[in-house]
């Protein structure tokens, strides 16, 4: 499920209140850590208090950031541009969604799971480029994919179902593809859509 927050300008995304979910996150990532021997019994309590007590994305994301890698925090804040060299680049899970996302790939893939994502606005702008490679957009129920731009000897698509009733979120993909591809995809249903995603 996405949630949309309209923002007013001077809101950081640190500072959006955090849900229940964030918090029991935040914890199994405790528990982990103390399990591994990365944190003391005590050091544990304390956390795990102070996760059960914050208000804010922010306040969560302080308690876990010497415990493991950004790519593996209960709870990111992504801003930076998304590239993929001859390699791979992804995100999904809870993160903030910034209103303006730049994903390039070049004989790579770049993948954006918003399935499980805070948007900051209305409308997401991803400026997607593909060069021999491609980038994948996934989305929930209720969100309206837009695509422009042009694609040379490649393809763009979008194959998520127009939300009903109109007017809910909105991901606004402006493409540039050459040799590779980008696309859309909307939740799949049963076995067979989970395998075609994969």
């Amino acid at each position: 499920m996405v949630v949309c927050v309209e923002l007013v300008p001077r809101v950081q995304p640190r500072d959006l209140r955090a849900s229940d979910a964030d918090r029991e996150r935040t914890v199994d990532v405790l528990r982990e850590a103390v399990a591994d021997g990365r944190l003391t019994l005590d050091e544990h309590g304390e956390r795990v208090d102070r996760a059960y007590a914050s208000r804010t994305l922010g306040e969560l994301a302080e308690l876990t950031t010497d415990l493991v890698e950004a790519s593996a925090q209960p709870v990111r804040f992504e801003s930076k541009p998304l590239f993929a060299v001859f390699g791979s680049e992804e995100v999904s899970g809870r993160w903030v969604v910034p209103g303006r996302l730049v994903a390039t790939a070049i004989f790579g893939e770049v993948k954006l799971d918003l399935r499980e994502a805070l948007l900051q606005q209305r409308t997401v702008t991803v400026q997607a480029t593909a060069l021999f490679g491609s980038v994948k957009v996934i989305v929930p129920d209720g969100i309206e994919v837009r695509m422009s731009g042009p694609a040379i000897l490649g393809g763009k698509s979008s194959r998520v179902r127009v939300p009903d009733p109109p007017g809910g979120p909105v991901v606004d993909v402006r493409s540039f593809v050459l040799c590779g591809e980008i696309k859309a995809i909307g939740p799949r249903r049963g076995w067979f859509g989970r395998l075609i995603r994969s």
